[in-house]
């Protein structure tokens, strides 16, 4: 038994209280990201709020999708759940914040709830879907690094996932997908098949002990 917890001692770290803790980290973190994102949209304007949306949305996926997978060292299945499950709680801690303040105060010029008819009952599993998303496949990611490399890497990461979000994205308006257009939100739609895909690319030549 006390064999098997030092051989964990290292990655793999999914205890209650570092998951908690890691779950409202991140759940600010995404806070700041959307605050960020509606001050823009709010008060900028033309090819300046574009460039300012585009890299403050890449920056929060990037933080979303790999920082739980690092703080968990996710290595194995143990280690890729926890970071999804960091992903949960902070999709929580954010619409907890969302609801008490953001939504009150008007931030978005146009909320996304309002896609769903302006019901949070729609908006909020949304959230809940996409934030345990992209950290379960972006542990799975650097879990397979860590295999095949020795150690994760959130540079391969970033690239092997914008880089395939490109390719859908542009798939998705060359094939007239409804609703798709050379604009950002079909960026940030197209992130969810490339990072799908990034994680696959990411399985092949892996070596599991």
């Amino acid at each position: 038994m006390s064999s098997t917890a030092q051989a964990h001692a290292g990655y793999d770290l999914t205890d209650v209280a570092a998951v908690f803790r890691s779950s409202l980290k991140l759940g600010v973190i995404e806070s700041v990201a959307v605050l960020l994102i509606g001050l823009a949209s709010r008060y900028l304007d033309g090819p300046v709020m574009t460039g300012a949306e585009t890299v403050l949305l890449a920056a929060g996926l990037l933080a979303v999708t790999a920082l739980p997978g690092l703080w968990t060292r996710a290595r194995t299945i143990e280690g890729i759940a926890g970071a999804a499950g960091i992903g949960f709680g902070a999709t929580v801690v954010f619409l907890l914040i969302d609801v008490s303040l953001f939504q009150p105060f008007g931030l978005y010029t146009h909320r996304w709830r309002d896609v769903g008819g302006g019901s949070n009952w729609w908006y909020h599993p949304v959230w809940w879907m996409v934030g345990t998303y992209l950290p379960w496949f972006g542990a799975w990611i650097l879990a397979n690094q860590t295999a095949r490399n020795g150690a994760p890497s959130v540079a391969g990461l970033a690239i092997w996932s914008f880089g395939f979000t490109a390719v859908c994205g542009a798939l998705a308006v060359v094939g007239h997908v409804p609703g798709a257009a050379w604009n950002l939100p079909t960026f940030g739609v197209a992130f969810l098949p490339g990072l799908a895909l990034a994680t696959l690319a990411s399985s092949m030549g892996s070596r599991r002990a």
